[in-house]
């Protein structure tokens, strides 16, 4: 008997296998084919990309400063030191507060906004069916339309600025967080807020005291992951005239004023190292104090 099993579970065992191998096949198979299948529509030229590439080292060896060993730590009118390369240091470091304030005001906003919509938007917490309805095709107008568009039409409507770039990413800050914290609440656990209906409590106590305790760890984890996110929109929404260092950025390219080009970009990478690092750090101290 013991042996009938064995050999029937080993059956099962090679049949699972080979179930498992012929899709790993198909699949590859599948990938392979879309790939070609894309390439072969956006016109993917492998003899163009190998042109080009030389070309982009050209423009970064222009861009990167002539640093002088005997004068790296002389004065800023001194040709091939880092004070020469970084003379406009006062005004990248105001420009870069100002990137750093907009993505935050934008987060902080547009998280609030996403973290009251999301209670309508998830079908566990969404009072009926029109509002969820409606609700989620709001969050996906401002998710789909990408921050830039955005941001050009609140530059036109506005005038360049940072309040046009703190609109747009907000905007987009509250569809993509919304979509993100109605995902949370669907997937919660509905024991706490029985618990709590059944007690007699109303729908504004079972959110508050019977979902949020549960998924705050997951909220904060998400809003923190959308500030870096926001720090580097910001600096691509400057191209466009919204504020910022990416501004800046936009007509130091424009005038090829190439030293100041690798200034301000490693700057940026700085910033958004310095801050991915720090969020990662208060997203693991929450989730664990949690």
């Amino acid at each position: 008997m013991s042996e009938s099993l064995i050999k029937n579970h080993n059956e099962r065992l090679k049949g699972l296998i080979r179930k498992r191998r012929f899709w790993n096949i198909f699949l590859s198979i599948g990938i392979l084919l879309g790939l070609i299948f894309s390439s072969k529509i956006i016109d993917i030229n492998a003899s163009r990309l190998l042109s080009g590439l030389p070309r982009l080292g050209d423009y970064v060896a222009q861009i990167l400063p002539s640093l002088e060993t005997n004068s790296l730590f002389l004065d800023s009118k001194t040709e091939g030191s880092i004070s020469y390369w970084y003379f406009n240091l006062p005004k990248y470091l105001h420009l870069l507060f100002e990137t750093f304030n907009m993505a935050l005001v934008a987060t902080i906003i547009g998280s609030s906004i996403a973290l009251f919509l999301s209670f309508f938007a998830a079908k566990n917490t969404a009072p009926n069916s029109l509002i969820y309805f409606i609700t989620r095709r709001t969050l996906e107008f401002f998710r789909g339309v990408p921050e830039i568009i955005f941001a050009i039409l609140f530059v036109w409507a506005l005038g360049i600025g940072p309040i046009a770039g703190i609109i747009a990413m907000m905007l987009h800050t509250t569809g993509s967080l919304g979509k993100l914290f109605s995902e949370v609440h669907e997937n919660s656990d509905v024991r706490p807020r029985e618990a709590l209906k059944a007690s007699g409590g109303n729908w504004f106590s079972e959110m508050k005291f019977g979902l949020l305790p549960q998924v705050l760890p997951n909220l904060i984890s998400y809003i923190l992951l959308r500030f870096e996110i926001n720090i580097r929109a910001s600096t691509i929404l400057g191209f466009v005239g919204a504020g910022g260092i990416g501004q800046e950025l936009y007509l130091v390219i424009n005038f090829n004023y190439y030293e100041e080009v690798s200034a301000i970009i490693f700057l940026i990478i700085l910033t958004v190292i310095s801050i991915d690092i720090l969020s990662g750090y208060l997203r693991k101290n929450i989730i664990e104090a949690e």
